[in-house]
């Protein structure tokens, strides 16, 4: 009987090691290679929609001030990865507050940045958009926070279309990626010209007239430039989207965004 109750012991015990060491292994996995990432606003529409659940690669620019739990792996400073490229969709800590944000990089150290007209200006070359059709939701609440679209055609009663006008707007290294428009003379569509300081990275949302971005100073709420060691990773292809109040109303998934690749 005495046989039998240390080998139920055993059995138990090599159970919790395997847990114990399979959440290690999880989280250094997640501290070194990839970050979950929901996301909760529409500054990025139509590229990423509220509810979509991505990974961000941290492997992409390589790593800083990493450290690892327990000792397990004792990496510090910055390594492996390459650098940043405009056109990138990254996660990044804000210069002030520290929360994690999403936005495209835009410009890199030594650019200028200007908004005209709503036309983006880089190193004083306009960057070509072309009319790509336009982008319709329905005017109600979304993700958990309930945030309500802002639309181009309001005011919208709720249960209507909402809708932007939409275009394809290509990067000088080649890159094009959708923007959308909202107001024709919003506030940060014509802005000064911006020079990126060493160290630094300009970003933007691609819902140009609801993002809180680059444009925007940090002492009104910002995000002004962002310091290379503030990047987190860049964000690759979407996993899931949900675009309910929780990731558990079934009925609310977007299947045609599982997996959906970023661009």
């Amino acid at each position: 009987m005495a046989k039998s109750t240390a080998k139920h012991d055993g059995g138990l015990m090599e159970t919790i090691k395997t847990v114990v060491y399979a959440l290690l292994i999880a989280g250094v996995f997640r501290t070194l290679f990839f970050q979950p990432f929901w996301i909760p606003s529409g500054s990025m529409k139509d590229t990423l929609l509220i509810g979509d659940f991505l990974f961000v690669n941290k492997m992409a620019y390589g790593y800083s001030n990493v450290s690892c739990p327990f000792s397990l792996c004792p990496i510090s400073g910055r390594i492996l990865g390459g650098e940043p490229q405009r056109g990138d969709v990254v996660v990044f800590r804000h210069p002030v507050n520290g929360t994690d944000f999403i936005k495209r990089l835009i410009g890199l150290p030594g650019d200028t940045v200007q908004m005209k007209d709503g036309v983006l200006f880089l190193n004083g070359a306009e960057v070509p958009q072309e009319p790509a059709g336009t982008f319709e939701e329905v005017y109600e609440k979304q993700g958990p926070m309930g945030n309500l679209p802002r639309c181009e055609n309001g005011p919208v009663g709720e249960g209507g279309i909402c809708t932007s006008s939409r275009y394809r707007e290509t990067l000088p290294d080649g890159v094009a990626h959708d923007i959308l428009n909202i107001d024709d003379a919003g506030f940060a569509d014509n802005t000064d010209v911006f020079t990126v300081p060493p160290g630094h990275y300009f970003f933007m949302g691609d819902n140009r007239d609801n993002s809180q971005d680059s444009r925007f100073g940090q002492a009104v709420g910002g995000v002004g430039f962002v310091p290379a060691e503030n990047l987190i990773g860049r964000a690759d292809r979407v996993i899931f989207s949900s675009a309910g109040r929780s990731m558990l109303y079934f009925w609310t998934w977007r299947a045609d965004r599982f997996f959906k690749a970023i661009e």
